[in-house]
């Protein structure tokens, strides 16, 4: 029996029948992180709606963005409808209202992908690689849509569509893309490139697809829009992008190994009991004071910028020779670098300084996060 081994695609058969190429933790085809949708580190599953900040996330790695707010809703699997063979989640993207789109309006989502994961696709060089999008869509409207990629400076777009063309049903769509030879494409831990799903883009920001351009681009013009029919739905899973001229399989990667790849970018640290979670260990500054440090999972892809907190102050304590004391503020955060995070915690009370301490959640709604998104 013969058969063709290809570092990319896996082992094909005589018989035409392929095995894929094993996905790895070493090995990353796919530059789309969370491209099954599996991880809601932020929801939960929960819908969110979108606002008009331009740094709002939904599913990990999913940013959403509307001119007007509440225009659309995401929800990880809204409407529980059936995911294509193979898949248990994709993004759901739900219309609020009938939304006339003007010509500078936006409504998209997009994923940001690191610089250091797409360095190899040597953009803005003679030696720029073809790439392969691929994925699963279903949408309750039919007709063309699109999307674009855009450098981290939206001086350099492509434009690209494709049909939706029975409503209600899953289509998996491959689109490929010839590499930028020209334009600044950053290869460090900053933006290296965007990938734009198109919801209704106005006539400002929309181009005609298929080619390289100058500027910020994000659908192709006259594309269906989506949030321009109330309770439109548009779902999508199975989101790969890949360096060759045809898609492949899809990469799956381990639940754990996929997780980390969005703590790089946010990480909550969530409570799974209702008594004792520990955050760090620490020392007590003095009788109210004391300070914990907590080691991430994996390093972030910068020094994280903002901390998120739920809970109320007595959600958190603080564990010494002298026994538990429960907090009387919410934790602060304090000096935080790619690795580690100090957490300032507070008591009324009763600490001892010098000593060492544990810092604790007490409560499954006490949960912390830290973000270092692009």
């Amino acid at each position: 029996m013969s058969l063709i081994v290809d570092g990319t695609t896996g082992v094909t058969f005589n018989d035409s029948s392929l095995q894929g190429a094993a996905a790895s933790p070493y090995v990353l085809k796919n530059r789309i992180i969370n491209g099954d949708m599996r991880i809601d580190q932020r929801n939960n599953g929960a819908s969110v709606a979108n606002n008009i900040s331009g740094i709002q996330y939904s599913l990990d790695r999913w940013l959403i963005y509307g001119t007007v707010a509440s225009k659309f809703t995401v929800q990880q699997n809204a409407g529980s409808v059936t995911p294509p063979a193979g898949f248990t989640n994709y993004l759901g993207v739900t219309s609020s209202a009938a939304t006339s789109v003007g010509a500078g309006d936006i409504y998209e989502f997009v994923q940001y992908i690191e610089g250091y994961n797409v360095a190899d696709l040597g953009w803005g060089t003679a030696n720029a690689k073809t790439i392969t999008i691929s994925f699963w869509v279903r949408s309750s409207l039919t007709g063309t849509f699109g999307g674009s990629l855009l450098n981290g400076s939206s001086n350099r777009s492509y434009v690209f569509s494709y049909t939706i063309s029975s409503a209600n049903t899953w289509e998996q769509k491959t689109i490929t893309i010839p590499g930028d030879t020209t334009g600044t494409w950053l290869t460090n831990n900053d933006t290296g490139l965007r990938v734009f799903w198109s919801l209704g883009i106005g006539s400002t920001y929309s181009s005609t697809a298929g080619s390289w351009q100058a500027g910020g681009y994000y659908s192709p013009t006259g594309a269906t829009s989506v949030v321009g029919t109330n309770g439109a739905t548009f779902y999508i899973t199975g989101v790969q992008l890949e360096i060759g001229t045809s898609a492949t399989p899809f990469e799956r990667r381990m639940y754990g190994q996929e997780l980390i790849n969005c703590q790089r970018y946010y990480y909550r640290f969530n409570p799974t009991s209702s008594s004792s979670n520990t955050l760090g260990s620490g020392f007590v500054q003095d009788s109210t004071n004391a300070q914990i440090l907590h080691f991430f999972p994996v390093s972030m892809r910068t020094s994280p910028t903002a901390l998120e907190q739920s809970g109320t102050a007595g959600n958190y304590a603080i564990r010494s020779t002298g026994g538990v004391t429960t907090c009387s503020a919410v934790p602060a955060i304090g000096d935080a670098n790619t690795n580690t995070s100090q957490i300032q915690l507070t008591v009324a009370s009763g600490l001892t300084g010098g000593q060492a301490i544990l810092g604790r959640a007490v409560n499954t709604s006490a949960w912390l996060a830290w973000s270092a998104e692009l």
